[in-house]
């Protein structure tokens, strides 16, 4: 979706839609393309800067939990289970930060079938260089919110995330 044209996509747009289908409340499909429209500039414009690094927002939530623990080896399976991804995408992801001299992947000293996972120096010193304007881009998006705003934020997306249905697959069902 362009979001950039989807102001065409307005008020009055939903309204006629409303008419024919008594079910759309026009202020909640409002708030949700707001929502999305954000989401979604938010998440290009972090994709976007992270990639002049040759990073992606998955690589730097990898490279956050080792960052703490420095000198840690980690197994995949730990930091998919920290992450909150699956064992497959972090294994994706490690083979190419591993490719690119971020992290090394050694034999672990007592079973051969396992590998162990841990930021190279190189890796420490980009994060170093990253972080800070990552952070600081962070924190401009940000700033047009009071800290009292950005929890109600929080309270808000919290909430519309508890309303999520278990299964995506399963459609909406009419009551």
């Amino acid at each position: 979706m362009d979001f950039d044209r989807s102001d065409s996509f307005n008020k009055q747009t939903l309204q006629e839609v409303a008419k024919k289908i008594p079910q759309l409340d026009v202020s909640s499909v409002e708030t949700l393309l707001t929502f999305i429209k954000t989401s979604y500039k938010v998440h290009s414009l972090i994709e976007e800067n992270l990639g002049f690094y040759g990073l992606s927002p998955g690589r730097i939530r990898v490279l956050l939990v080792m960052y703490v623990e420095n000198d840690k080896y980690f197994t995949p399976s730990e930091l998919a289970d920290k992450v909150g991804i699956t064992r497959a995408t972090v294994t994706g992801l490690l083979d190419g930060l591993v490719r690119d001299g971020i992290v090394e992947r050694r034999n672990h000293p007592n079973d051969r079938r396992m590998v162990m996972i841990r930021l190279t120096h190189d890796g420490v010193k980009l994060l170093n260089r990253v972080l800070p304007p990552h952070y600081l881009l962070i924190a401009q998006l940000m700033s047009g919110l009071n800290e009292t705003e950005r929890k109600s934020l929080v309270h808000l997306l919290e909430k519309i995330e508890q309303n999520l249905p278990d299964h995506a697959q399963t459609p909406v069902q009419e009551p």
